[in-house]
């Protein structure tokens, strides 16, 4: 018996002519996201209110780490102890300032209905 043509079918071999394409990174992702619509959504934050968080986080790790390493580096894990806590003493300020200082730059004076 002699085979006279050998087919491929793309369907078996896992690539189509649709996924040769080069694909973005984008789109890989949101091809494997349910709602897609969770790529896109954004919320508007004041910026003083992400700077307090950012400095929150920031604060958070780095007296973690410092707290890790104190036994073995007891300088760099105190230094790191003490810019954690300032990085979140400032957070915690750049957070609540909107809603204490009601002059401050940025603090809306005017309800919007």
């Amino acid at each position: 018996m002699r085979i006279a043509k050998i087919t491929v079918n793309p369907a078996f071999s896992g690539t189509s002519t649709q996924e040769t394409k080069q694909k973005s990174f984008l789109d890989k992702i949101h091809e494997h996201t349910k709602n897609s619509s969770d790529m896109t959504d954004t919320i508007v934050v004041p910026r003083t209110i992400f700077k307090g968080y950012l400095g929150i986080m920031a604060g958070t790790t780095l007296a973690t780490i410092g707290g890790l390493i104190t036994s073995k580096m007891p300088k760099a894990g105190k230094t790191l102890s003490i810019a954690g806590l300032l990085a979140s003493l400032y957070g915690t300020y750049a957070f609540v300032r909107p809603f204490i200082i009601k002059d401050a730059p940025g603090v809306e004076h005017s309800k919007q209905n």
